[in-house]
């Protein structure tokens, strides 16, 4: 069992909780099938998280106002459908796409484990989508959450330090009393620089073959479990 126990665990969403590579991949090439519409779906959905963090960024430095994941992921969608020379695609069509975020599944270990961990402790994501994303998510699901913290409440995206503590605010504790998990080391690192504990498993296959790293933990996070499940076990839940 780990020697401290936090209050709360905040997760880590897209790639920690949810498979979002697979599930897009599954929907759009469904989606392609039904339609009679060919498009290389493996390549766009790659592309479409490539796109993730510059178009946040942009929003971080002050290049752009404060706009929700939602709109950046619709924004970045347009582009590629343009830049794939996909055809025959309605505005319809486009917001449903769009919505494939809200409906990625869980990987196997992520329900029963957070289950067990809403036992004992306050659970929540602490994600940069925005809380409707995150919301239809966990109903698509079955994510048993608390508390949604979407990145809007703060009107900031990890790795602003606004997020982070903006949980402990929320929650009225102390940073050294929340927990970030995630399966990517650079999110612990900066919620480790502001107090919070931290909780590491690896995701290797999140990327599919694209992965180039977080493969294992590389810092002594508070926790390094193997999955959820085995967060849940090592902190008595």
């Amino acid at each position: 069992m780990a020697s401290r126990q936090p209050v709360a665990i905040v997760f880590d969403t897209f790639g920690t909780v949810v498979d979002w590579r697979s599930s897009l991949i599954a929907e759009l090439t469904a989606f392609g099938r039904q339609r009679d519409i060919n498009a290389d779906w493996t390549a766009l959905v790659d592309a479409w998280r490539a796109s993730y963090h510059p178009s946040m960024d942009r929003v971080r430095k002050g290049e752009q106002p404060w706009t929700t994941l939602d709109a950046l992921h619709r924004a970045s969608l347009d582009k590629l459908v343009a830049e794939f020379g996909i055809k025959g695609l309605t505005e319809a069509d486009l917001q449903h796409i769009n919505r494939g975020w809200h409906r990625l599944n869980p990987w196997p270990d992520s329900v029963a484990g957070l289950t067990r961990l809403k036992r004992k402790f306050i659970i929540g994501p602490l994600s940069n989508g925005n809380v409707s994303l995150l919301l239809n998510m966990a109903k698509h699901a079955g994510i048993p959450w608390d508390m949604i913290f979407g990145s809007d409440l703060f009107r900031h995206f990890k790795p602003d330090p606004e997020t982070y503590l903006g949980v402990a605010k929320l929650l009225d504790v102390e940073p050294g009393q929340v927990m970030m998990a995630a399966a990517h080391n650079n999110d612990l690192a900066n919620a480790r620089k502001v107090g919070l504990m931290t909780g590491f498993f690896a995701r290797p296959g999140e990327y599919g073959p694209h992965q180039k790293r977080d493969f294992a933990a590389d810092q002594q996070w508070d926790v390094v479990a193997k999955d959820i499940e085995d967060l849940a076990t090592q902190l008595g839940a």
